[in-house]
């Protein structure tokens, strides 16, 4: 336990306000959305993409009476309870805080870096370790700067090792890490591509990744790639390889068949074979990774075949997926620890579509009592309806947890009385430990579709949010286009992760889109575009914004609401300033600030206009005249109103190429979702379409494939029929070899016309297997433009037959 006075000898104060120097601190906060156990809390204020500083209303408004802070302009009379710390730099501080605790932890300390594979080898390796020692590890992909810090914060001495991940992006980063983790044990994963970019070279980001092991006396990592020039002379370093003077040699790795290899290694004169579920070049590799760290550790050899044996592909991935009954699934399944609980339960608070909500938990391993305390408080913590215990261990908890709790003695015994439990109308969150396989409870739960899936990867569409808003100044407030299924991505599901990152507006096209969100917990201010006198009552009855573009709609609308006395309802007005598609014109002000200013029944909340060509250079003229039109218009406007209104012009190239547009507001669309029209922005991708080979058939040269026998065989070729079609949103235009898809990395093409619900793809030149996975578009820039057209029509065509999951990291 640490209170604010010895926490203000660790992280280097310049100057506080302390009002209870013995408070004691448990848990570190530095997002105001976020926070459980406020009344012993230190809020740490991060400027990042946003100033942390102007959370701190909303954190002292939750109970959070501790603060670190970095500016000077704080009113400290505005929060009479609260303590601040001042210090020049806030992250830093919180690290020289993280870094302290690391110190007090005196067993053994894993670290691992690399390319790829950091997280699966931490996963792996926790999961083999797990069987007879209590091991901490960062939870999911905690390896940033800020990552690692809150990682570190949970060692406790409870447990026997820990196992932590460090990853970089930038040369210098890794340095502010090694000095937290300290590593005693370091392991390096391979060096691949990933933010090839933050490095001059391969060489420096191999220097810069081994940094973690600066002080570290043993390292582990396979010889081919020869990270051992790199290290200090006196690292012992400790390899696996085909060398005679690896430690672990690796004899011999042959495919046994589709899903499994047969790998053959010695070590000190001792020779075993075994085999691994895994045919892939990575796997086999983390696997030798985990075999040869157990080693290491004075693991028998002869023990450790059984144990690599039970590993499984990881899927690290929170999942969002539509449930039966009304229900959304959060499907967290892979490991059950305090810290990756607490991140699902965080996840779980997220999701507003449903006021009830269910918890579906494993039994966790290596409990002892300090850690079974830590576990209630996290519980208690939430706001759950109903949990649901699988495993004998915590049934002692019924008596110390206000909740509805229902008890299991295995997954088996769940699943067979998962009919007598009334799941409905409901969030559920399923988190276990791997040898419960509460993935089967997943299945049975979730809503059975079509095979072929759009993923969403909300992480990603959270960093290219972030990444427009961190060109934006911070009175630019941001709307975000969800219309159109959220460009094929999802309604409340994408919608639930903008509310909670705090943007301004919603746009949805149609009422129908917006009375959905509001029926799903979403109370952000939406805008309708668009709408006709058919659903004038729908926007009341669910509190929607219209888009007013014409007099007769303006009109039409103000007759309705004088009929139920309504007063100030908010509507956005739309002016034509070149697109001439809808709107305004700029000639028509004073008519319609006549009738604007004499209606008591509305109050304009925006004006707004849209950019014709903001990403085309060749027409910045234009732009710059529309820019000019809008300003005056809506100059006018006000003068005649009487008050100031929104003003916002921006779209996502506006973002991107126009500052000057920026104005009051700007409105994100395409952007969000991933796709750079621009070429401006370092966005990262959201959605992917898959689908999976149903049959695999040989045929010899001469044969047809397809309707009106439209794909000749020119050779014997291998054809892949897999399931997705035009009722699935993919166009007929990509058959005849247009479309190309991609199997396990390798690029083929389509055979013959596409049908509705299936294709066939020629994999004569690649492997490939049947229920192999198949990425649909693993360009979708180049995709569009094998069939003339743009990347929205592609992912807004995506039927909603096809199932959406979502997932986080």
């Amino acid at each position: 336990m640490y209170t604010l006075a010895s926490i203000l000898s660790h992280i280097h104060s310049k100057r506080h306000v302390v009002h209870d120097a013995e408070k004691p601190i448990y848990d570190l906060a530095y997002d105001s959305r976020k926070i459980r156990n406020a009344e012993h809390s230190l809020f740490f204020a991060l400027k990042n993409v946003r100033d942390g500083h102007t959370f701190i209303p909303d954190a002292y408004q939750k109970g959070i009476r501790a603060f670190v802070v970095s500016r000077d302009d704080i009113d400290t009379s505005l929060y009479p309870e609260a303590s601040f710390l001042w210090v020049d730099d806030v992250l830093g501080a919180l690290q020289d805080l993280a870094r302290h605790h690391r110190k007090k932890f005196k067993k053994p300390v894993i670290g691992i870096t690399g390319s790829n594979g950091k997280t699966i080898v931490k996963e792996w390796l926790a999961q083999l370790l797990q069987e007879d020692k209590k091991v901490y590890q960062s939870p999911k992909s905690y390896n940033s700067q800020l990552g690692v810090a809150l990682s570190l914060w949970n060692l406790a001495d409870d447990y026997d090792c820990a196992i932590i991940e460090a990853g970089i992006s930038l040369p210098g980063e890794m340095d502010q890490l090694e000095a937290m983790i300290c590593p005693d044990i370091g392991i390096m994963t391979n060096i691949g591509v990933a933010h090839a970019d933050g490095f001059a070279s391969k060489t420096l980001k191999i220097k810069e990744k081994l940094k973690l092991f600066k002080h570290t006396k043993d390292v582990i990592f396979p010889s081919r790639y020869g990270f051992e020039e790199y290290l200090a002379a006196e690292t012992r370093v400790f390899t696996f390889g085909e060398r005679d003077m690896d430690e672990v040699k690796v004899l011999r790795i042959e495919e046994m068949h589709a899903e499994s290899s047969s790998i053959q290694v010695s070590y000190r004169q001792e020779i075993v074979t075994f085999a691994v579920p895994f045919v892939d070049k990575a796997s086999i590799e983390n696997v030798l990774i985990c075999l040869t760290t157990l080693l290491f550790l004075g693991y028998p050899l002869d023990a450790i075949p059984h144990k690599l044996g039970r590993l499984r592909p990881l899927e690290m991935r929170l999942q969002l997926k539509t449930g039966r009954n009304n229900c959304s699934i959060i499907d967290d399944t892979y490991s059950n620890d305090l810290a990756s609980l607490q991140i699902a339960l965080d996840f779980l608070h997220q999701q507003q579509q449903h006021k009830k909500k269910t918890l579906i938990l494993s039994d966790i391993d290596g409990l002892n009592d300090h850690l079974e305390a830590k576990l209630l408080s996290i519980l208690r913590q939430q706001n759950l309806n109903r949990i649901i215990i699988v495993g004998k261990s915590l049934r002692h908890l019924q008596d110390k947890l206000h909740t509805t709790l229902l008890f299991f003695d295995s997954t088996e015994e769940l699943v067979r009385n998962l009919g007598n439990i009334t799941l409905e109308n409901e969030s559920i969150l399923i988190k276990g430990s791997r040898r419960y396989h509460l993935e089967d409870v997943s299945k049975l739960l979730v809503a059975k579709s079509h095979e072929t899936v759009l993923e969403i990867n909300l992480s990603a569409l959270e960093h290219n949010l972030q990444a427009y808003r961190s060109m934006l100044p911070p009175n630019v407030k941001l709307m975000v286009m969800v219309k159109a299924f959220s460009y094929g991505s999802g309604s409340y599901e994408v919608a639930n992760l903008l509310q909670f990152n705090k943007v301004d507006y919603l746009t949805v096209a149609f009422a129908d889109e917006g009375v959905e969100l509001r029926q799903h917990g979403i109370d952000l201010p939406i805008m309708v575009l668009s709408p006709d006198e058919q659903v004038f009552e729908s926007l009341l009855s669910a509190h929607l914004e219209p888009e007013i573009y014409s007099f007769r709609i303006l009109k039409a609308f103000i007759d309705f609401l004088r009929i139920r006395k309504q007063k100030d309802f908010p509507i956005h007005i739309k002016i034509d300033t070149g697109m001439h598609r809808l709107g305004f014109l700029p000639d028509e002000m004073e008519e319609l600030t006549a009738l604007l200013s004499a209606a008591s029944e509305i109050n304009v909340k925006t004006v707004f206009s849209h950019l014709v060509a903001s990403g085309n250079r060749q027409h910045d003229d234009f732009t710059m005249q529309q820019i000019a039109m809008f300003s005056s218009s809506v100059d006018k406007l006000e003068a005649r109103l009487g008050y100031r209104v929104i003003r916002h012009i921006a779209n996502t190239s506006g973002i991107a190429n126009w500052p000057s547009a920026y104005m009051d507001m700007v409105r994100l669309g395409i952007g969000l979702y991933g796709v750079d029209m621009d070429g401006k922005m370092t966005l990262e991708k959201v959605s992917e379409l898959k689908t999976t080979i149903t049959q695999i058939k040989e045929l010899p040269e001469g044969a047809t494939v397809g309707y009106d026998r439209k794909g000749l065989l020119h050779r014997p070729s291998r054809i892949a029929t897999v399931k997705i079609g035009y009722a699935d949103g993919y166009s007929r235009r990509f058959g005849g070899g247009v479309g190309e898809m991609s199997i396990n990395g390798q690029k083929i093409r389509t055979v013959g016309s596409i049908c509705m619900d299936m294709c066939m793809l020629d994999v004569t030149d690649i492997v490939a297997h049947e229920l192999d996975e198949v990425v649909v578009f693993p360009d979708l820039m180049e995709a569009a433009k094998h069939i003339d057209t743009i990347p929205y029509e592609l992912l807004v065509n995506i039927s909603d037959r096809v199932k959406r999951v979502y997932f986080y990291g």
